[in-house]
This record gives structure tokens, sequence and C-alpha cells, in this order.
């Protein structure tokens, strides 16, 4: 990937939930073949045909590789970008992979106003629910997990979480309940600022052509 033609535009896919939709905008619009399957092994695809390279990696790793120049692009979730807060650039709003960023808890549990204790937060989101409660006055410990989040309530580890709701069925199995929406995420597609500058035709051709592929059309 270092030695990549200086023509080549080098763009990260996130793992997970939105790499089939990003996949199959990026099949519409010809810059990879509708052969890659999202359940592929490989990381890395290249198309010398649209002079373009994929590669599929860790969400929260996307902005990180776009802010450093491993890639120039990248398509990634709007509440990583609200978490990292990397110095990216910020083009366009995909649409798909929408979903909400909210506290949740048993039905008893108040997280409005101000409380003589500390409410125990358990989340992935460290810096957003920071921000959200001290914006609120609202004391928190914050216990920073991976997964499974929804336990955390359950076994006492924590009062409630902040983390992403789809459906709403995984709070409904676990008897949690929304108490609180911090914001809307939805895929974005964001560009490494020097890219932006030394490869401004390509990268302004690729957000065209996206913008176009999100209605139907073809660039």
């Amino acid at each position: 990937m270092r030695d990549r033609a200086p023509d080549t535009l080098s763009i990260a896919l996130s793992k997970g939930k939105l790499l089939e939709p990003a996949l199959e905008l990026f099949a519409r619009v010809g810059l990879i073949s509708k052969k890659i399957s999202p359940e592929s092994r490989r990381l890395v695809f290249e198309n010398p045909a649209s002079r373009t390279t994929i590669m599929i990696i860790r969400p929260s790793d996307v902005p990180t590789y776009v802010e450093y120049g491993a890639v120039d692009a990248g398509i990634v979730g709007s509440d990583i970008l609200m978490e990292q807060a990397t110095e990216v650039y910020e083009p366009l709003d995909l649409g798909f992979g929408a979903c909400t960023l909210a506290v949740a808890g048993p039905p008893e549990v108040k997280t409005n106003g101000r409380i003589s204790t500390k409410l125990r937060v358990a989340t992935k989101y460290p810096n957003v629910t920071e921000r959200h409660f001290t914006h609120k006055g609202v004391p928190i410990e914050i216990i920073k997990l991976y997964g499974s989040i929804e336990l955390a309530p359950l076994v006492g580890l924590a009062d409630c979480i902040v983390d992403l709701v789809s459906t709403g069925k995984t709070l409904k199995a676990h008897n949690l309940v929304v108490r609180e929406v911090i914001l809307q995420s939805t895929a974005r597609l964001i560009v490494n600022r020097a890219s932006l500058k030394l490869k401004y035709q390509r990268v302004n051709d690729l957000i065209e052509a996206l913008r176009k592929g999100l209605h139907g059309g073809r660039p």
C-alpha cells in the first residue's frame, strides 16, 4: 500500500453492518467489482480499471487510517467520528446504517437532573458519554466495555449504558428501555485533508459518484 501509484485512490471500508451497503454502492458506481463478497477474508482489493484500492478494516480504525494518510478516504459511522474527533474532512452523509446512540437502562433508573451520587455508566463511547452528562450537570463514573454492554445493569456493574440502538430488540430482551437519545448516526464518507488537496479531482469525482449512486444514478 505504501508504494501505491500516485493516481490510485485508496479507500477504507468498515467491517460489519456498513460493509454490505458500502460494497453495493461502490459496485453501483463502478468503483469495485461486483464479485467482492462481504464474507471474504481478504482485506485488500484492487481495481485497476477504476484506479481504486479498497481496504476492509475495523470501524474504529477507519478514522485513524484516514487521518494519518494510510488511505485517502473511508466510510465510517458518525458515532465513531463523534467519539474520536479525528482531523478529517467529512463531505458526504451516505444515509445508510442509520441507528441511534442512546442512554438506556432499567425503567426505574433516572438519568435526568442532578443526583447526589455518581451515575455508573457502561459504554464503549466514553468521550461522547462524558460530554453528554457533563453538559447536563450529571456526575458519572464511566465503565469502559467493548461488548455485551446490555449485561452491565443486569449484574449491577452499571446503572445504565450508552450504546447504539437499531431495532431495540436487544434492549427489550434485557428489560432495558431508552432513557435519552444522544445522537442519530449514519454512514459518512471521510477524506484525508492532504489527499483532498493533492488528489482534488479524484476525491471530487469520488464524492460526486457516490452522491449520484445514492440516488440510483451512475457517473
